[in-house]
């Protein structure tokens, strides 16, 4: 599948193990696992920062595996979940630093342009947590009010 502003194929990818349990030398129960996610949830780290963090330092490849559950579900049954998707928010950050950096140099053609296709996806991406309902119906991006959402 190819990019969806950009020339490239997109073919490189990694690979999951065929067997979709926890590794039999991994020593941790999910309960222990659950707890370590809590934490550094609550030291406000994202959930993509969460699972690095377990990767690296305890050899935890998918927190699923071992647990049955996503990071995302875990926080949300501990009430760490946040209002918007971690992708969203990301994107929605990197187009108030476009618009940011547009106020300062008014001339930069290439950003105006970076800045249309960031905001496109956001649309096509919050269109999507609409109709799965992650996010309400009537939510609206807005770039006057973006940063609020950031904050």
């Amino acid at each position: 599948m190819g990019r969806m502003h950009g020339p490239g194929k997109g073919l490189s990818k990694s690979t999951l193990p065929y067997r979709r349990k926890s590794p039999t030398w991994l020593k941790i129960t999910a309960k222990e696992v659950e707890d370590q996610v809590i934490k550094l949830a609550r030291k406000g780290l994202t959930p993509s920062h969460i699972g690095s963090t377990l990767r690296d330092s305890n050899g935890i490849g998918k927190v699923k595996f071992v647990t049955s559950k996503k990071i995302v579900r875990i926080l949300k049954s501990h009430g760490l979940g946040t209002d918007i998707p971690e992708d969203l928010y990301h994107l929605i950050k990197k187009a108030i630093t476009i618009r940011k950096h547009l106020d300062r140099g008014k001339k930069d053609k290439a950003a105006k342009f970076r800045l249309i296709l960031t905001e496109s996806k956001i649309h096509r991406l919050s269109d999507y947590y609409k109709r799965t309902k992650v996010l309400e119906s009537n939510w609206k991006y807005d770039s006057a009010t973006a940063e609020r959402l950031v904050t």
